[in-house]
């Protein structure tokens, strides 16, 4: 369904992206954020999954600075490779290839951007660092509690696993009490949930999850 396409951020930086596209008319744009493995096949197929449900999907490859071509899957390896990738990506970087990602999916329409695990902390930090956001969608953001002081500018919904090791639930909490005007959602599931390449996938969680997303989707996005 999707292809690559070539992006270029404000500071020149030109990076990959993954796009997919609506089979009819776009109800609005949707920017995928990455896991610390890459624009991977389970980003792919997630950008595939928006672009079925009528969204046109960009999901920009923040690792190009560093490193091209990643695709990373999810053994300790990968894991460790992932990591060490996305400490060498700076959050201002991150957010000038997210600005980028934002405009291109402007074609059609109204912008949302979702992402995961690292992705969720950085579309966190758009929700109130970039222009253009009708709304945000963090998942299970690894250090989201820690930017607890961040304001969004756009609506933001969050979903984190109350057994993910990785975000303490105590954290959690406090980042929805801080602020009450967006909306927290917690599962009885661990960090990952929502990906089904991984040990820690919990299909009732990611279900659930994903009809709230869309559901906030067509609210603020189209």
């Amino acid at each position: 369904m999707g292809s690559m396409i070539e992006l270029a951020a404000s500071d020149g930086q030109r990076l990959a992206a993954y796009r997919a596209e609506p089979h009819g008319p776009a109800r609005g744009g949707i920017v995928i954020v990455q896991e610390i493995f890459g624009v991977n096949s389970h980003i792919r197929s997630v950008a595939d999954g928006f672009a079925r449900d009528g969204y046109l999907a960009i999901a920009p490859a923040l690792f190009d600075r560093v490193q091209r071509n990643i695709d990373l899957g999810y053994a300790p390896a990968d894991i460790q490779a992932g990591r060490a990738l996305k400490e060498r990506v700076s959050m201002d970087a991150a957010l000038r290839d997210i600005e980028a990602a934002v405009r291109a999916a402007a074609a059609a329409g109204k912008v949302g951007i979702v992402g995961y695990c690292w992705g969720g902390l950085v579309s966190w930090m758009a929700a109130a660092r970039v222009a253009g956001l009708a709304c945000a969608v963090p998942y299970y953001g690894g250090g989201m509690p820690d930017q607890i002081g961040l304001q969004p500018r756009c609506p933001v919904m969050c979903h984190f696993g109350e057994r993910d090791a990785h975000i303490p639930l105590e954290g959690v909490k406090k980042l929805a009490a801080a602020h009450p005007a967006h909306t927290v959602h917690i599962y009885p599931a661990d960090h990952g949930f929502n990906c089904d390449q991984r040990g820690s996938y919990d299909e009732a969680a990611a279900k659930l999850a994903r009809g709230r997303t869309l559901a906030f989707l067509r609210q603020h996005v189209g």
